[in-house]
């Protein structure tokens, strides 16, 4: 049933943006067979970055969750580019591997990427649950807080 993705959507109140294009020499997203590679997706609103600084310094945790629910939301628009404009053919989302702008001692990076988790799962629902790396960054381009990227099985 095409568009049920779009419903849920609609129904958490979650606008999924124009994809954003590259800043640099590389592609959004790569297709090999049914599986989809997408670069790392920042904190962008608008074509306009947000969440600036480190988390542990700039930002709190939840600062952290917010900046990674707006990649997530960012990784959902190459999605739909890859999928054709049809979100319902997203079968999986395979993997997710959150980067953290952060302080030295700063250790919470899994609660930071969890703002991108829960967006998968909330959209996709169990095809949304995946495998994951959080890690630290020294930092990260545009000195954004947080960047996602994933990996997604279309059907």
């Amino acid at each position: 049933m095409a568009g049920t993705i779009d419903a849920k959507l609609k129904d958490l109140g979650i606008e999924v943006p124009e994809p954003a294009a590259p800043v640099a020499n590389y592609v959004p997203f790569v297709a090999v067979g049914k599986l989809v590679f997408i670069s790392g997706q920042v904190p962008l609103v608008d074509g306009k970055p947000q969440f600036l600084g480190k988390v542990g310094a700039t930002f709190s945790v939840e600062e952290g969750q917010q900046a990674a629910r707006i990649c997530a939301i960012n990784l959902i628009a190459q999605m739909k580019a890859a999928a054709g404009g049809d979100l319902d053919k997203v079968k999986r989302v395979v993997r997710l591997g959150g980067f953290v702008n952060s302080t030295p001692d700063f250790t919470d990076q899994p609660k930071v990427v969890n703002g991108a988790s829960d967006v998968m799962v909330e959209v996709f629902g169990d095809k949304g649950k995946h495998c994951r790396t959080a890690v630290s960054a020294g930092g990260l381009p545009i000195d954004v807080a947080v960047e996602v990227d994933a990996v997604i099985e279309l059907e």
